[in-house]
């Protein structure tokens, strides 16, 4: 299976999942210059410095970083739910990926899932390619462990490789991770997807939840759900349509089609 890191380095990854510092960004690991993909996950190898995980593999090309210098942002809040036990919370999911409307020949692109949530689309839809887009490196080499088919890019949703576009459905399951204005994500996805291809943006927990989550983890969430009109405004300047929403203090839902 191909991995970000090789299965008994797995081990190390806790407790520097579950203690980020709040104050700390990825931006310390850029000099490597890595993106997780299925093309280049075979040649790169991330061995912690002073730990146990000294598996490394014959043939690829070995990167050694001093992990006391680099600390992710603290992305747990995302899986907090279990799916199998909140029966409104699961209904939530699965109506958001229903209103996707993923078929066999669909390429789908998911922008800052949780691993639940991509757990549920690979569980339940048939697709033809599943691109899962996301600040944490450890996120994706969870999903690759897990799914070896799944690609997987480390980067921001307004820089996706032009190799796996044009994309069909893209959800865009945390958006107020985004950094960026709305009209600025709206043109980057009206370049990489499919005339009539679908968008969802959504929030499973809805606004009440969202402010919950802005007060403890600033760093991570740094915009917010747009309202109706201002979507509407944003989305049709670059040729998209709103055609179903739902703004609940419990449920947020917004799906879009590309008219180009």
């Amino acid at each position: 299976m191909n991995s970000i890191f090789a299965p008994s380095s797995l081990s190390c990854l806790p407790s520097l999942y579950n203690n980020p510092s709040p104050n700390k960004h990825t931006s310390n690991f850029s000099f490597v210059n890595h993106r997780v993909s299925s093309l280049s996950i075979k040649s790169t190898f991330i061995a912690p410095k002073s730990t146990n995980c000294a598996a490394i593999p014959s043939d690829g090309t070995v990167s050694v970083i001093n992990f006391e210098e680099f600390v992710e942002k603290d992305w747990s809040f995302l899986d907090v739910d279990d799916v199998n036990s909140d029966k409104v919370y699961k209904q939530n999911i699965d109506r958001i990926i229903s209103a996707g409307k993923v078929g066999e020949d669909s390429k789908v692109l998911i922008s800052t899932g949780s691993e639940g949530f991509v757990d549920q689309v690979v569980d339940t839809c048939s697709y033809k390619q599943l691109l899962v887009v996301h600040d944490s490196l450890f996120v994706l080499a969870c999903i690759k462990e897990k799914y070896d088919k799944v690609k997987c890019w480390q980067g921001e949703l307004i820089f996706v490789p032009e190799k796996w576009v044009p994309f069909d459905v893209v959800f865009l399951y945390f958006l107020p991770s985004l950094p960026y204005e709305l009209d600025r994500v709206f043109g980057a996805l009206s370049k990489i997807c499919s005339p009539g291809a679908r968008i969802v943006i959504s929030h499973p927990k809805g606004r009440e939840m969202l402010e919950q989550q802005k007060a403890e983890y600033p760093d991570v969430v740094v915009s917010d759900l747009p309202d109706k009109l201002k979507l509407e405004s944003v989305a049709s300047h670059q040729s998209f349509t709103v055609v179903d929403f739902v703004d609940q203090p419990g449920f947020y839902l917004a799906v879009l089609e590309h008219t180009k």
